[in-house]
């Protein structure tokens, strides 16, 4: 189901979140389109939609039942928050907000799958598989003990000392 499809079976977010935003986003002659009938202030710069103010919350343009089917009846006028709202994974990325509000509803979060529908074409990981090393002395491989501990009865050169190779056949 593409992001708007669950967004429209959703709406858990618009009775969950206090929708707060700058009082120019309803003045027309500030470029505002939010209707202002339909907003409440909050502080001398912000408002916010009706009945997001307090609890319990749910947005007066929201429309529907939520978890089924829902509308937002100004989505062409709907402030920042809303616009700015992503749904959990339509960007790539888990948004906690969406979870939340969906949580609060007794809703599922929702999945990458749920918004992309099933990942095809990536190639299944094979398990890694033991490396196989050759014997080290065949190599001239320098063995170095694991534990940092060497045996004292190994015989050892002294620093600064060239190893004596043995002759080629």
């Amino acid at each position: 189901m593409r992001a708007e499809e669950l967004c429209l079976s959703c709406g858990a977010c618009c009775a969950n979140f206090r929708v707060s935003f700058h009082w120019s986003e309803v003045d027309p002659e500030q470029g505002g389109a939010v209707p202002p009938a339909l907003t409440v202030p909050v502080d001398p710069y912000r408002v916010a939609m009706r009945g997001t103010e307090a609890r319990p919350v749910r947005c007066v343009a929201l429309q529907g039942e939520v978890g089924n089917c829902v509308a937002c009846s100004i989505y062409a006028q709907r402030p920042s928050p809303c616009r700015d709202f992503a749904v959990s994974w339509a960007n790539g990325v888990r948004d906690e907000r969406c979870d939340q509000a969906r949580a609060a509803w007794g809703l599922p979060p929702l999945t990458v799958e749920d918004v992309w529908g099933p990942l095809t074409g990536f190639a299944e990981i094979p398990a890694p598989q033991p490396l196989s090393m050759p014997d080290p002395e065949s190599t001239g491989a320098l063995l170095l003990p694991v534990d940092g501990v060497r045996d004292p009865d190994e015989h050892t050169d002294p620093p600064g000392h060239l190893p004596t190779l043995p002759a080629a056949a």
